[in-house]
């Protein structure tokens, strides 16, 4: 795994500990020589994981939509800066830039980006592991969801699966670095 897309946050939240984890995984990354790929923010989680890693002496590239740009959120010193048309656009390039992608603590954009991946996944459109990094349980009420989902008839037991929740950033990782993508047939997955 040498590129890591993260969903995050605008904002810090009102718990510290996203804060102190989102910079963690900006070091830990960077410590391990992988790549973060980011939506080119500067404020929130955004950017308290890209000064992390950039501090530690990590490459960060970042994605962002002009109209983002002009509103002065963008982060201008680092790595690498893709500026694109659209968000969509902006989850289309982060895709093709990374490896797997991790989800931290945000908003209703943090849940686009993810579930665009885990549908993408499910359709057997995208083969990025993703992982839900479950800070102070910020997930949990996500994952009753998503089992509630599978138990009611919505969501096949391997579609489930894709959605990978670690409570740590090394239970993380692992779990990234030894997914296996599952077997389809046509768009859907074998069971």
């Amino acid at each position: 795994m040498k590129s890591v897309a993260i969903f995050c946050g605008a904002n810090t939240g009102n718990n510290p500990l996203y804060a102190e984890t989102a910079a963690e995984l900006g070091r830990v990354l960077a410590t391990q020589q992988v790549r973060a790929v980011y939506g080119a923010g500067k404020v929130g989680l955004m950017g308290v994981m890209a000064n992390a890693a950039l501090q530690a002496g990590g490459e960060v590239w970042g994605v962002i939509p002009f109209f983002l740009r002009k509103k002065e959120v963008c982060h201008e010193e680092l790595t690498k800066l893709f500026v694109v048309d659209s968000m969509h656009e902006r989850k289309i390039k982060m895709a093709q830039l990374s490896d797997a992608v991790i989800v931290l603590p945000g908003g209703y954009g943090t849940l686009d980006e993810a579930f665009e991946m885990l549908t993408l996944a499910q359709l057997g459109q995208g083969t990025h592991p993703i992982g839900f990094l479950n800070v102070n349980n910020f997930f949990g009420p996500l994952l009753d969801q998503l089992e509630q989902m599978q138990a009611e008839g919505f969501l096949k037991p391997a579609h489930r699966k894709l959605a990978m929740f670690a409570d740590n950033i090394p239970e993380l990782l692992n779990k990234l670095e030894h997914y296996e993508v599952p077997p389809t047939e046509g768009k859907w997955i074998k069971l």
